[in-house]
């Protein structure tokens, strides 16, 4: 079984709890683009982990977990968040993850080159993590990248570097810096070294895995509306976010998926800039905000908060092709005595059923209904028979619009706070 569990939205919608619930039936678990620029939020027995760049199936000990060649490796960062696992006894050898040569370095000019240009941006900015993931990809497609096995070889990674140095000092010069070429091969060398036993063809790895029938679960960074081609372009992430990518991403780009879950909450959330057409605000969204405890689990920004967009959602399911949802969070909406669901959008006084583009989308107004509210702790239900009759009607009224069935509802932060349908 080939497997992608994806994000239907803006991203942070629960991905990394839902993988590491699904790893149980998959023998590998496999992230397919991205940085760490991601944030997968895993509660379970042995404690909460936020992991950024390492697939979120490293928390069980029978899986093997590969980072796909459509990624892009802050070595720094990796090395921190492995040593911070192992410091919680999560066992992390060469058996239990696998980094593919091909996968992109993320060096330290990216993130200068970053923080650079949003600085330069200012009110324009598009709401970066500052994690270098925008120019990192760029320098890929530039062919100015170094890779995870160019590692393995430094006779010749050290001239590789020092030419790729050379070119993006003549960018880094129009904002008035400079990278110094031995301070990025001391870096390469100190956060390198640790990495290369991990090094390894996953392309080869994965093929073998397929023809022996392993079950592999891809997993995905951000949400359909954070595509580069797909999502609310320029606010995007910088890299391909659907499902239709992750055989590419992981290495096998002939293989096909054999099912595509998509995640969603229960409400809306979304960190960085762009339009965000169900938002909400003030103490509406002041209430919302900390009943789901949204801040950014990568940049530890206030998340902004809004209703279950029914436009956006269907949308983010069609180009996901998903065949089964999850929706997240609905213990969060227990509070509501009412609970506001944008249904359609207003767009120069026409009501608008399906999710604009562009300049139409900037002009988005909601259109607002309201359900009844459930106002009951469903924490502890774990089958359907155990919700509220007005928390099954919110259900079923979501799966409806989006025309997509739900087979899970997450009733808490925990990997068993969940329902199967």
């Amino acid at each position: 079984m080939l497997t992608a569990v994806v994000g239907i939205n803006w991203g942070d919608e629960g991905k990394g709890r839902m993988v590491d619930l699904l790893s149980r039936d998959y023998d590998i678990i496999c992230r397919y683009q991205g940085g760490n620029n991601a944030g997968h939020t895993v509660v379970n027995e042995k404690g909460k982990f936020i992991l950024n760049l390492l697939p979120s199936g490293i928390l069980r000990e029978n899986t093997v977990n590969v980072m796909g060649n459509g990624m892009v490796i802050d070595l720094e960062h990796l090395c921190g968040e492995i040593e911070r696992l192992r410091e919680k006894g999560i066992r992390i050898t060469p058996d239990t993850l696998k980094i593919s040569d091909k996968a992109i370095i993320c060096m330290p000019y990216h993130k200068q080159q970053d923080i650079l240009e949003e600085e330069r941006l200012a009110e324009k900015k598009y709401g970066s993590t500052r994690r270098g993931i925008a120019p990192v990809y760029g320098d890929k497609y530039m062919k100015k990248g170094i890779r995870m096995g160019d590692l393995l070889y430094p006779g010749t990674l050290e001239e590789k570097i020092a030419g790729i140095v050379e070119w993006k000092n003549l960018t880094l010069k129009g904002y008035g810096q400079k990278v110094s070429l031995e301070n990025i091969l001391q870096w390469v060398n100190e956060f390198g070294k640790p990495l290369i036993p991990f090094i390894a063809d996953t392309t080869e790895y994965l093929l073998k895995s397929v023809k022996n029938g392993k079950n592999i679960l891809f997993e995905a960074q951000l949400g359909a509306l954070r595509d580069i081609d797909f999502g609310i372009y320029p606010y995007t992430t910088s890299s391909q976010t659907l499902a239709a990518y992750a055989p590419i991403g992981a290495g096998i780009p002939g293989v096909k998926l054999d099912k595509v879950i998509g995640i969603m909450k229960a409400y809306s959330s979304c960190v960085g800039e762009g339009p965000f057409t169900a938002e909400l605000f003030g103490e509406e969204a002041d209430r919302l905000r900390e009943a789901g405890a949204e801040y950014g689990a990568a940049t530890g920004r206030p998340r902004r908060v809004g209703a279950f967009d029914i436009p956006a959602s269907r949308y983010g399911v069609w180009v996901q092709g998903a065949d089964e949802l999850a929706l997240t969070k609905l213990d969060v909406l227990a509070y509501m005595d009412r609970i506001p669901v944008c249904v359609a959008y207003e767009i120069d006084g026409e009501r608008v059923d399906s999710f604009p583009t562009g300049d139409r989308l900037l002009r988005a107004k909601p259109v607002f209904e309201y359900l009844e509210g459930f106002k009951t702790d469903i924490s502890g239900c774990r089958t359907s028979n155990d919700l509220p009759k007005a928390a099954l009607r919110y259900i079923r009224f979501i799966e409806e619009a989006v025309g997509c069935p739900i087979k899970y509802v997450s009733v808490g932060p925990g990997r068993d706070d969940y329902i199967e349908m």
